[in-house]
């Protein structure tokens, strides 16, 4: 997922060759809201991840490698209805 901070924090998916975008994109008008989903995924494993993380957040864009299940892959393949 890589994320950005423009009118809102943007958030867009990518499948694993990091150049296709998936047909669901969010954004969040609280940068709260992109931590509580990439904690929700659980990806911050250690404190590397989580000062990564920090840091994109500071500099307003940055990504993550996301621990998705089949059925929140296949939710992030669809187009937003």
């Amino acid at each position: 997922m890589f994320f950005m901070h423009s009118n809102g924090w943007s958030c867009q998916f990518l499948e694993m060759d990091l150049k296709t975008s998936l047909l669901r994109k969010r954004t969040f008008a609280s940068v709260d809201k992109v931590r509580e989903l990439v904690c929700r995924v659980g990806v911050l494993k250690d404190l590397a991840d989580k000062q990564g993380f920090e840091h994109g957040i500071q500099i307003g864009r940055g990504g993550v490698y996301l621990d998705l299940t089949a059925e929140q892959y296949a939710k992030l393949k669809k187009a937003q209805g």
